[in-house]
C-alpha cells in the first residue's frame, strides 16, 4: 500500500453512484446550510451566515460538495432548483479520470487542481487495506495521519497549485455569468473546506463563524464513511487509525491559518500576495458575497 495518505479513500455509493444509503441519515440535521439531496452528499450553501459589520453572506452564490459521480445529478431536482452554472473540481487530474464529475444539466465544470501529489500516488487505496489490513494498519500507525494531515493543509495555503487553484475558483464567484458555483473535492472537507474558509474570511465572518462552518460537515462526513469503516472493522482493521484521514479537525485547520499568516499576513495579504487577486477582484469578491 502506498504510504503517501494525503487524501481520504472515496466515500462508498451504491451500485448506481449514489451516496450510501447510511449518507442520507445526514440529511435529518437542523443545520441550516445543508442542501439536501439524495444523489450529492455533503452539499451547503455557504451563505447565510452573519458578517462582522451586519451583513450577511449571500445565499445562492457558492455551494459546496462532496465529489459529483451519481448519474442521476444531471436530473437531479434539488441542483436544478439552484441553478448551478459552474462546477469547480478542486480533485487531483488522478481522480478526475478515475471519477469524472456529472454535471448538473446546464453546468459547466472547471479544474482547479489544488494540491501536489503524484498521479499515481492520489490517495490511501481502501480496496488494497481491505485485501491486507494488518499491513495497512501499520503503515497508517507509522505514518501519523494527523501529522499528514496537517502539512497537507499547509501545502493547500501555500503550494504553487493551491494558490493558483483557489485563485481560478474565486475568479469564477466574481464573474456573474458564472455563478451560482458549486466546488467541491472527494469528500467536500479539506481542500473544499479551505475554500469556504477562504470565501468567509473574505466576506468578513468572524473566526467562530468560520470554524462552525469548517466542522459542520462532519456529520455528513461521519454518516458517508461510517460503512467504510465497518467494513474495514470486519477485516480485522482498526477504524481509529482511519478517522484522521476522515473527519476535519481544528487542528487542520489551524495549521492552514497558522501558514497563512507566517507567510502572507492577513486574509487580505493572502488574497493579494498569495492568490494573486487585484484589489479590484477582492472588492468584487466581497461585493459579490455579502449582502
Amino acid at each position: 500500500m502506498d504510504d503517501d495518505v494525503t487524501l481520504p479513500p472515496h466515500p462508498p455509493t451504491t451500485p448506481t453512484g449514489e451516496p450510501a444509503p447510511d449518507a442520507r441519515s445526514a440529511l435529518a440535521t437542523v443545520d441550516p446550510h445543508v442542501v439536501a439531496s439524495e444523489h450529492l452528499a455533503n452539499l451547503r450553501d455557504i451563505g447565510g451566515r452573519a458578517t462582522a459589520d451586519g451583513g450577511t453572506v449571500r445565499r445562492g452564490v457558492a455551494f459546496r460538495s462532496a465529489e459529483l459521480r451519481a448519474p442521476t445529478i444531471a436530473d437531479d431536482p434539488v441542483l436544478a432548483g439552484l441553478g448551478v452554472r459552474t462546477v469547480v473540481d478542486l480533485r487531483t487530474a488522478a481522480e478526475r479520470a478515475a471519477l469524472p464529475d456529472v454535471l448538473p444539466a446546464g453546468a459547466r465544470g472547471i479544474h482547479a487542481d489544488v494540491l501536489a501529489v503524484t498521479q499515481d500516488a492520489p490517495a490511501a487505496d481502501f480496496a488494497e487495506m481491505l485485501r491486507r489490513p494488518d499491513e495497512a494498519s501499520r503503515v497508517l500507525a507509522e505514518l501519523d495521519p494527523a501529522a499528514q494531515m496537517r502539512r497537507t493543509y499547509v501545502d493547500l495555503v501555500v503550494g504553487d497549485l493551491g494558490r493558483a487553484g483557489y485563485a481560478t475558483l474565486l475568479r469564477q464567484i466574481i464573474d456573474p455569468p458564472a455563478t451560482p458555483v458549486l466546488y467541491h473535492c472527494t469528500a467536500g472537507k479539506d481542500r473544499t473546506g479551505w475554500a469556504t474558509t477562504v470565501l468567509l474570511l473574505t466576506a468578513g465572518v468572524d473566526e467562530d463563524g468560520v470554524r462552525e462552518e469548517y466542522l459542520g460537515v462532519n456529520a455528513a462526513v461521519d454518516a458517508m464513511y461510517a460503512p467504510l469503516l465497518r467494513q474495514f472493522a470486519s477485516v480485522g482493521g482498526d477504524p481509529a487509525l482511519l478517522v484522521p484521514l476522515l473527519q476535519v479537525h481544528e487542528e487542520y485547520l489551524d495549521a492552514a491559518l497558522d501558514a497563512m499568516r507566517t507567510h502572507f499576513g492577513t486574509v487580505d495579504d493572502y488574497l493579494r500576495d498569495g492568490l494573486r487577486l487585484t484589489d479590484e477582484e477582492v472588492a468584487a469578491l466581497r461585493a459579490t458575497l455579502v449582502a
